[in-house]
């Protein structure tokens, strides 16, 4: 049994609003958000996978939960790479609930997560990278998991994506937070020609310390890498090569990593 608390707290730690409940839990807020508000999920056990969603036209994520999860609301420039209808109003439903683990054994996109935020989170998977263009919102490293493939533009959602501010040593790390067993992965380069460059080679690097190198093309299609199985924690997408095209913008839309649960939940 999991026993599940979403709080609302404002910038001063008062608590606005609360629920709980066994295995699951649902939180209906009914005034608008402030600047400094943050959803709280406070849940046991951890090292688990729960079922969370801070809001209902951000949609839920499965995600693996290793401590409590701190949620904060975006305003301003943060905003932007969300939909505008996210957290907006004044009625809003947060739910959490112990996951399904029945279908967790198949072959599924182990990388996507819609609740990813900047720093610790305790929510896995969880994106980072050495540098974001101009440490903007929308060129984050956690909008190239959060389920949006929508390349032929860049800026404002739908189309954020990780950018690298022409560092020649981007790159972006990708955790998992347990054992997975992964087999291909799908790149979605940013395709918003001739604005944008894009990248002829990168390199995948895994924890268990083997790599791929991997050849793209210029395309607004995803770019499929098989490769043998391995059983992973992480990896880093690294050793970005640019292509000889005028533009100095390649970026990255969305990453898709493809596996299994490496040990039986």
């Amino acid at each position: 049994m999991a026993v599940i608390t979403i709080k609302i707290q404002n910038k001063d730690g008062m608590t606005l609003s609360v629920a709980r409940g066994e295995d699951e839990a649902a939180l209906v807020y009914t005034k608008e958000y402030e600047e400094g508000d943050e959803i709280i999920f406070e849940i046991s056990p951890k090292n688990a996978f729960y079922e969370l969603m801070a809001d209902d036209a951000l949609g839920a994520a499965t995600v693996y939960v290793t401590g409590d999860v701190h949620y904060r609301i975006p305003f301003g420039e943060r905003k932007i790479s969300y939909s505008p209808k996210t957290f907006s109003g004044n009625r809003h439903l947060i739910t959490a609930k112990l996951a399904d683990m029945t279908c967790f054994g198949s072959c599924r996109n182990l990388a996507k997560n819609v609740m990813d935020q900047h720093g610790e989170t305790n929510c896995y998977p969880h994106a980072s990278a050495n540098v974001e263009t101009r440490g903007e919102a929308v060129f984050a490293a956690r909008n190239a998991i959060d389920g949006v493939t929508v390349n032929d533009a860049h800026g404002e959602w739908p189309y954020e994506s990780w950018g690298i501010n022409r560092r020649e040593d981007a790159n972006m790390r990708l955790e998992f937070g347990r054992k997975v067993v992964v087999s291909r992965i799908r790149l979605y380069t940013r395709a918003d020609f001739p604005h944008d460059n894009w990248w002829k080679q990168v390199t995948i690097r895994f924890s268990d310390g083997s790599e791929v190198v991997a050849e793209l093309e210029k395309s607004e299609k995803p770019h499929e890498i098989v490769f043998e199985e391995r059983v992973i924690t992480e990896l880093t997408l690294e050793k970005l090569k640019k292509a000889d095209d005028p533009s100095p913008f390649p970026a990255l839309t969305q990453i898709e990593v493809y596996g299994r649960e490496a040990e039986k939940l």
